[in-house]
């Protein structure tokens, strides 16, 4: 009979339902109690955006880790993470001494296997990060990016799998971020990796959106799967991940090997679960993240990223529908919006190169699509505005794309004097650590037990900054405080019938460390109340005012004078060409770089590095 093990993904079952994480002092509470469910080989303890929640809370996020993971390490139950190979812990490359760090110090914290993965399946990222893990003592289990394309065949997968087995990963990790799988198909996969490798273990990793994933763990199983990746209630199905119970009868019944689960635990378990969300973390669900939705299918875009897509939705949609006023057009509806965001990312996918939609190239392709939506309904062409982030994907910066760039864009890419990158990536991100021991020892700070706390500067340098000041927490009491002066908005999962219904509101959310403008309402999407000003997918305007030239943010987002340390910042009495760059603003996780259109001296900065902006509000003042 088949044995099959169970990991459970505690973190990731609740990043892939909201915003925030439960505190360390909730997340030490429940553990005993997963522990004396009896039924977990493997708990998942970190990776992702985990620690930059922690330093959003105000949190130590290796305190957080170190006590989280205790618990199953004494117990003996495997502790794993998840890691972005080039991107290590967030969207963005780290240099080479950063990523070998952050190895040494997850081992350190008690993290036994990290599962790292490429957004575009590159062998070159991956394979680093399998050497550096190894090095500093971790088992690494190298993970699949699954898409569907005609490029994406089993035959790519397999070899994906050779390729990093040779590489030295220990394990593969079947990361089917989008649930969109399918599920005789994931089954061969499985089958010829094992055909080549029998020993090496296999785990499978789904989300449930679009409706695929039970078959999809019955098939892999079959197959040959040793592990399974499982959420439970209050926060499984939807946008999340597949329930433990479900697959358990499932799996048992079709005569697998399954541990038993100790019910008085699971249950004990599943009511702090909801207590942690009734304390407050409903504030921070989106009630949306419940649902399955087909549509998901044919777009293939992540369920992790849902919430944010219905965010930017309310505000892009104001933009639109102000446009079609004017024209005297018929309006858009969010639902028609959606559709045709959906429609615009299965056209644009294959022109360009058909990156897997896993972070960051999933949130580049939608910000894409979405951008190119906003222009087409407004009587403008496409590709309008590309950030740089999403320059650097298609000009290979972050690795190889999987398929041929459209020869419209390589035309756009020679017109805008970007150039393809066909060398390994981290060539591009080298060490970097000595300039943030510097700015530690400068600010008398600590480097932490085992380097942690230089690490984490290093790796998430502004919310580590905020952490420190203090600025994040007191950001975070606020929001929450907001939240709970109102009296309503706290998403009880367990009860949605005690659900209070609000009447709409503004407020102000930050996603690993992205501020969006959202309007809270849980009637039935009213365009005439969609809450934010929009993107504005033209270049970015620049008028000659009274007392000179205003430099205008085009969309909305955060404004910052660099994106790195390598970058020198204009300052008041900087002549700047047409041409230069002003800043950027980051939005839906992407830096857009603000160019001014006109010569002229910095008079003002009007705008402060890191603050929010408004489409249209005034960054720079030329004279």
């Amino acid at each position: 009979m088949q044995q099959v093990k169970f990991s459970l993904v505690y973190r990731d079952m609740w990043q892939s339902s909201g915003k925030y994480l439960p505190r360390v002092d909730q997340l030490v509470k429940v553990a005993p109690h997963i522990i004396d469910m009896g039924c977990f080989a493997r708990v998942e303890t970190n990776g992702g955006g985990f620690e930059q929640i922690n330093l959003l809370f105000g949190e130590n996020p290796n305190k957080a880790v170190r006590e989280w993971t205790q618990p199953f390490n004494d117990a003996g139950i495997q502790t794993h993470m998840l890691d972005r190979s080039l991107n290590g812990l967030r969207m963005s490359p780290v240099p080479a001494d950063v990523r070998k760090l952050m190895y040494k110090v997850k081992k350190a914290q008690g993290t036994d296997i990290t599962r790292p993965f490429c957004g575009l399946n590159d062998p070159r990222n991956i394979i680093d990060s399998i050497t550096y893990a190894k090095e500093a003592g971790m088992i690494a289990q190298a993970a699949l990016s699954l898409t569907y394309s005609k490029i994406h065949t089993v035959d790519f997968y397999v070899d994906l799998a050779d390729q990093l087995i040779k590489g030295g990963a220990d394990e593969i990790c079947l990361k089917d971020m989008a649930g969109i799988g399918r599920p005789v198909w994931l089954g061969k996969i499985v089958k010829g990796i094992k055909e080549m490798h029998p020993n090496i273990p296999l785990q499978y990793h789904s989300h449930s959106g679009p409706g695929f994933a039970m078959a999809s763990i019955l098939e892999v199983c079959k197959a040959g799967v040793e592990y399974v990746d499982v959420a439970m209630e209050p926060l499984s199905w939807g946008t999340g991940h597949v329930d433990l119970i479900a697959v358990h009868a499932m799996l048992k019944d079709a005569g697998f090997d399954v541990p038993d689960i100790n019910m008085k635990a699971y249950m004990k378990v599943r009511r702090l679960t909801q207590s942690f969300i009734d304390d407050f973390l409903g504030y921070y669900i989106n009630p949306q993240n419940r649902l399955m939705n087909s549509l998901l299918i044919g777009p293939g875009l992540p369920g992790g990223m849902m919430g944010s897509l219905m965010a930017d939705l309310a505000s892009n949609l104001e933009s639109i529908n102000k446009w079609k006023k004017k024209k005297n057009q018929e309006e858009l509806t969010q639902g028609e919006l959606l559709v045709k965001l959906f429609d615009e990312v299965e056209y644009i996918w294959p022109l360009v190169g058909y990156p897997p939609l896993v972070t960051p190239y999933s949130q580049y392709v939608k910000n894409l699509a979405m951008m190119n939506v906003m222009a087409l309904e407004k009587g403008k062409e496409r590709w309008g505005m590309i950030a740089d982030n999403i320059w650097d994907m298609l000009m290979g910066r972050g690795g190889k794309l999987p398929g041929p760039l459209a020869p419209e864009l390589q035309e756009l890419a020679k017109k805008n004097g970007k150039e393809p990158f066909t060398d390994k990536p981290q060539t591009l991100y080298p060490d970097g650590l000595e300039v943030f021991e510097k700015e530690m020892k400068e600010m008398g700070w600590d480097q932490g037990q085992d380097q942690e706390e230089l690490f984490e500067l290093a790796m998430h340098p502004q919310q580590y900054r905020a952490y420190k000041s203090g600025e994040a927490k007191k950001a975070f009491e606020v929001d929450l405080a907001n939240k709970r002066s109102k009296g309503a908005g706290l998403i009880s999962v367990d009860q949605p019938k005690a659900i209070v219904v609000p009447d709409p509101e503004i407020l102000y959310v930050d996603v690993e460390g992205e501020s969006y403008k959202v309007s809270v309402s849980y009637e039935a999407p009213d365009a005439s109340k969609a809450a934010a000003p929009a993107p504005k997918p033209e270049a970015v305007a620049a008028t000659k005012a009274e007392g000179g030239i205003e430099v205008i943010a085009p969309l909305e987002g955060k404004f910052y004078l660099t994106v790195d340390n390598t970058e020198t910042p204009i300052k008041v009495g900087d002549q700047i060409a047409e041409g230069d760059l002003i800043g950027y603003v980051e939005a839906m996780k992407t830096f857009n770089a603000i160019k001014s259109e006109h010569s002229g001296t910095v008079v003002e900065i009007v705008i402060d590095s890191g603050a929010d902006v408004d489409e249209d509000d005034v960054l720079v003042i030329l004279s």
